[in-house]
């Protein structure tokens, strides 16, 4: 389901062509040709700040509250500089930015866009009234730029491109006067705009209601702040990592603010978290880099009632105890989510968004060579390449930490087809930038990190290797520990079904609809779009669903089995008794138990945070190899989709293109008609209406798009799954043939499994050591 808000195209170009009727005015370019204007803002928006902001401002010559500025930049993010003629107004003002806050959007609805902006502008009204002296205008904020603390925050809101923005959002932003129609222009003087730049500093909000929030008077401590707000539209789409780009080289290298948040609209950060995040910067002096916690929105539980959702909440809370603390202990936290993490503005610069930014496809340096694929992968997963090349910084010792305090509410996938294509950019990237840090692990010997540093992070980064070996044999390592352990079944005298010999044969046909549900996975993958094949991947999901509740039925059998068959007769003493015990398979099958269900439980209790367990880990359970089987395969199976895709704008035909005229010997100028107050204001009451009303939803319907030519690079890459996989199955499973004694066949069986738990266990108590010292 997704918002029906697109307008029609005589709306759309009502809204964006010029004005039919009003003044003429003339505008004059910058010495450069640069077109740069101010828009009077409504009445109504205009009166709705606080008095005393409005008389400060006029007393200071300064239009930021009675006028929006309007900036076509036609220029490459790199060249936005005050070098080239481009200016933003916190630079106007002589302002020190301490704080950038950048929420990026694709084609988010403006309810989504409603919640994180409401939620980030409470956050920098608890930043700005905080005790801190740094905020609060004490004498440390004198020392380091002075001035009132809204002055010291910036919030950059970035569009992906006009074609996928959901125009409903423009009636939002509207609203609190940050964007107005018939503004912006498609080209001047026949250099196309790259992207659309208002900027407006405002009180108002909508709350994802929605509802209007106007400053009241005599209510000055619950009132917003002044927000200063910078809108960029890219003209076209881009994709993400463009937009970082723009607010990295365009907004930041003008500002120079001391930390940059990144947020993606719909993630919505809860009270004080955006300060949380400062704080963590501002207290330590080498952290580079931080993340705040994300939780799944669960609308008060209502939501867990869908496995899926229920699946990724579980998910998401044991790294957030588990993985991320043990990666902040050592310093080195491998995923900061461009949902919602912070980066230190001169730890990023240079060589980690060089890098980066190589991932960019209009970026003159972007990787276009096809031997260079595997390189590229690394990028759909922007985040991760970053984080290790801050980390990596020859001649610097940054580290990146996790702050639990710091909490952000997100939206997650509800349905299969949005689930596979989400993981899929994921895992992808995950996996070429896990091979990326270990391949240029030697990079860390270049920093300046400490001795004791630099032995966790070979510590760190050994951890990583072989997670990853594990990560890769894990569609093997299921198959096998299934098939092996209710095979066993029967061998034990215990039969499910009535007898032996149904018994086996029901076991027999589990493993064949397993087998054929995984190559089934493979097929799909191969040849269709989630969203073609909705039927069969829930089907999918819903057999290993029920594989794996079968599964966990046989392992409490045979685990009974083999502790009540421990006789103790041979063991006199307490100590003889523990080493039958915790020797041979009872002392595998303790540290499996232990290793998954003991950590989860005592972990989530030592975290105060046991609830997940109750509502998440059922569906988990079912969930889980689905994940595996499903999200793996698919993922690697489009390892040739590099990206979420880039195209031109239609929406842009319908701004007009303006040409400049001489107005005497050299001053460039610009007529356009400019709307009259009354229409204006006329105008703003039913962009109100139209932002204040509730969006309907309809079915999105999408036509099957055309598979991508060039795939030599997935294919040799899942045949090499493949084949490492098939040898590990038939090494362990001793499908070649050969006769093997039964006694042979049970050691190698046992010798297996007693790796692949032990190794489990490890894995698991490393995580557990890390979120304790944590903790």
């Amino acid at each position: 389901m997704r918002p029906d808000s697109a307008q029609s195209e005589a709306e759309w170009r009502r809204r964006a062509g010029p004005l039919a009727r009003g003044a003429t005015r003339k505008v004059k370019l910058t010495r450069q040709g640069h077109f740069i204007a101010e828009y009077p803002v409504p009445d109504a928006i205009k009166n709705s700040q606080e008095r005393r902001w409005l008389e400060m401002s006029k007393a200071a010559g300064r239009t930021e509250f009675t006028h929006v500025r309007y900036s076509a930049s036609t220029v490459d993010p790199n060249e936005f500089t005050p070098e080239n003629g481009w200016s933003l107004r916190p630079t106007l003002y002589g302002r020190q930015t301490e704080l950038l806050i950048a929420c990026t959007s694709y084609n988010e609805d403006k309810n989504l866009l409603a919640r994180t902006l409401h939620a980030v502008m409470s956050n920098v009204r608890d930043i700005v009234r905080s005790k801190s002296k740094f905020w609060s205008g004490g004498i440390r904020s004198k020392e380091e730029g002075g001035g009132q603390g809204w002055e010291k925050i910036v919030v950059a809101l970035i569009a992906d491109g006009l074609d996928p923005m959901d125009k409903g959002t423009l009636d939002l932003l509207a609203t609190i006067g940050v964007y107005q129609d018939n503004v912006m222009k498609r080209q001047v003087d026949g250099k196309e705009t790259v992207a659309h730049i208002f900027e407006y500093t405002t009180q108002l909000s909508v709350d994802p209601s929605p509802a209007l929030v106007v400053p009241q008077a005599g209510n000055e401590k619950a009132n917003m702040v002044p927000v200063q707000i910078v809108l960029l539209i890219k003209q076209k789409n881009a994709k993400k990592i463009n937009s970082h780009r723009h607010l990295f080289n365009s907004f930041a290298t003008q500002l120079n603010p001391e930390v940059c948040i990144l947020i993606d609209v719909g993630t919505k950060p809860g009270p004080k978290s955006l300060y949380e995040l400062w704080s963590c910067f501002y207290n330590s002096p080498h952290t580079g880099g931080a993340c705040g916690e994300i939780y799944v929105m669960s609308k008060g539980g209502r939501k867990l009632i869908n496995p899926l959702v229920a699946a990724q909440n579980f998910e998401y809370k044991m790294s957030n105890i588990l993985d991320k603390p043990l990666e902040s202990a050592f310093g080195y936290v491998a995923v900061l989510p461009g949902a919602f993490s912070a980066y230190r503005w001169k730890a990023v610069q240079g060589r980690p968004l060089q890098q980066y930014f190589l991932g960019d496809s209009t970026c003159k340096d972007a990787i276009v060579s096809p031997c260079a694929e595997a390189g590229a992968r690394m990028y759909l997963a922007e985040d991760r390449i970053l984080c290790f090349e801050l980390v990596a910084k020859a001649n610097a010792s940054w580290t990146l930490t996790y702050v639990k305090t710091a909490k952000g509410e997100t939206d997650v996938p509800e349905g299969v087809a949005e689930l596979i294509s989400q993981r899929r950019r994921w895992l992808n990237g995950s996996f070429a930038a896990s091979v990326y840090s270990l391949v240029h692990f030697w990079k860390l010997f270049r920093t300046k990190h400490s001795i004791l540093r630099l032995f966790f992070l070979t510590v760190q980064t050994a951890f990583n290797a072989f997670s990853l070996v594990f990560t890769w044999f894990s569609p093997a390592n299921l198959y096998l520990s299934f098939t092996i352990i209710i095979m066993l079944l029967p061998d034990t005298g215990t039969f499910i079904f009535y007898n032996e010999i149904i018994t086996h044969w029901v076991n027999k046909a589990f493993v064949w609809i397993y087998g054929a549900t995984l190559a089934l996975q493979f097929v799909l993958a191969l040849g269709n779009r989630p969203k073609g094949e909705v039927g069969l991947y829930v089907m999918s999901f819903t057999i290993f669903g029920i594989l794996a509740y079968y599964l966990l039925v046989c392992a409490v059998f045979l685990t009974v089995k083999a502790f009540t068959n421990i006789s103790f007769a041979d063991a006199p003493t307490l100590k003889d008794k523990l080493i039958d015990l915790f020797t041979g398979t009872n002392g595998v099958l303790l540290a499996a138990l232990a290793s998954t269900y003991g950590i989860y439980l005592v972990c989530s209790l030592l975290y105060f945070d046991p609830w997940h367990l109750i509502t998440s880990f059922p569906a988990y359970i079912a969930v889980a190899p689905s994940m595996i089987n499903i999200l793996n395969v698919y993922a690697f199976c489009n390892l040739h989709d590099g990206g979420w895709g880039t195209k031109g704008s239609d929406k842009a035909d319908a701004l007009p293109s303006i040409s400049s005229t001489k107005d005497g010997e050299k001053t460039q100028i610009v007529e356009e008609v400019l709307q009259k107050s009354e229409d204006l204001d006329a105008a703003f009451k039913e962009t109100v209406r139209k932002a204040l009303t509730p969006i309907k939803t309809v079915e999105a319907k999408e036509e099957p798009s055309a598979e991508d030519e060039n795939k030599t690079f997935r294919t040799r890459l899942v045949s090499l799954w493949l084949l490492t996989n098939g040898a590990l199955v038939v090494a362990i499973a001793d499908a070649n043939g050969l006769n093997t004694t039964s006694a042979e066949q049970s050691k190698k069986t046992s010798v297996y499994f007693a790796i692949i738990l032990w190794s489990t266990a490890g894995l698991s108590l490393v995580r557990f050591v890390g979120s304790v010292y944590f903790w």
